[in-house]
């Protein structure tokens, strides 16, 4: 199968490329700069040049493709639906005849969950802090003549990475506390980086379209992952102060307090897939995290 993949020069782009590649299948990759275009080729992709602003670009590279996955995102940038909008138009626009879509999206789509672990058909956060995602969800579904699935990723770990975790760890080093606030009593569901992945490609070679949420059964209360951080990093185990968690994380914040949680039975289901990798905190305590807990720490007590 040839399949083109937006984002993976960054973290879960990256290793969806890998297991597909391992799997068997040819993949072209959206790069947007010399160093991503270098990232994706030692991966073993055929990097095309170019950003989600490159319509014709990622008209043609969705053209003369088997499935899309688009995993691009800049969490950053503000105007980010504005620019993925007319993106997933010109990649869905070029794709008929069932050809497979599959979009990276976010439990952050639900509201907090503290009542439970919502179904794949419950109702949607039209406040969700990263709306950009419930409305690029809704243009992928909607699209007509492609297979279109949705994955709703939990907190995603794994190999040292995630923007989130290492975000923690940078301010817990920083700061010298727990990173959370308050009593810590949410809950999260988590997936690891490679169990998503294969997630990837079992929907793309089983071509099922719909929603489904992607998690492990692993649920971690925000206080026992913060926890588990400052132990590792050597800071209190005290939370940070409301003023303090503001400083390290910004709007990240209000995520940090919500309840996350997902059941993935449908994912399971329907693809015969499970999560397997080792959890949070034991890839915390004795895994991938090593170089990032012994790296610097960053400048001004930022978690960014």
């Amino acid at each position: 199968m040839k399949v083109f993949v937006t984002g993976a020069s960054g973290y879960i782009g990256g290793v969806v490329v890998e297991h597909l590649l391992a799997a068997g299948h040819e993949v072209a990759a959206l790069a947007r700069s010399e160093g991503a275009a270098a990232r994706v080729g030692a991966l073993g992709a055929r990097a095309v040049r170019g950003g989600l602003a490159d319509l014709g670009v990622l008209r043609e590279a969705a053209a003369g493709s088997d499935a899309v996955v688009h995993a691009a995102v800049d969490y950053l940038e503000p105007a980010m639906r504005e620019v993925e909008e007319p993106a997933l138009e010109a990649m869905l626009g070029a794709l008929d005849g069932g050809r497979g879509f599959v979009y990276a999206s976010t439990a952050l789509v639900y509201p907090d969950t503290a009542g439970g672990p919502p179904t794949e058909d419950a109702e949607l956060d039209e406040a969700s802090p990263q709306l950009f995602k419930l409305l690029g969800e809704r243009q992928v579904l909607a699209a007509s003549g492609v297979t279109a699935t949705v994955l709703r990723g939990g907190l995603v770990y794994g190999r040292g990475g995630s923007a989130l975790v290492t975000g923690m760890i940078g301010a817990s080093r920083a700061l010298g506390a727990a990173p959370y606030v308050g009593e810590g009593a949410n809950l999260w569901s988590t997936i690891h980086v490679d169990d998503l992945a294969r997630l990837y490609v079992a929907v793309l070679e089983k071509q099922v379209g719909g929603v489904y949420n992607a998690s492990s059964h692993t649920r971690l209360r925000m206080r026992e992952l913060a926890e588990r951080i400052a132990l590792v990093t050597g800071a209190d185990p005290r939370p940070l102060s409301r003023e303090a968690a503001a400083g390290a994380f910004g709007p990240l914040v209000a995520v940090l307090e919500r309840g996350i949680t997902l059941d993935p039975t449908r994912a399971e289901e329907t693809f015969g897939w499970q999560a397997r990798e080792r959890g949070l905190l034991d890839d915390l305590s004795s895994g991938s995290y090593r170089d990032v807990l012994s790296g610097p720490p960053p400048e001004g007590g930022s978690a960014a």
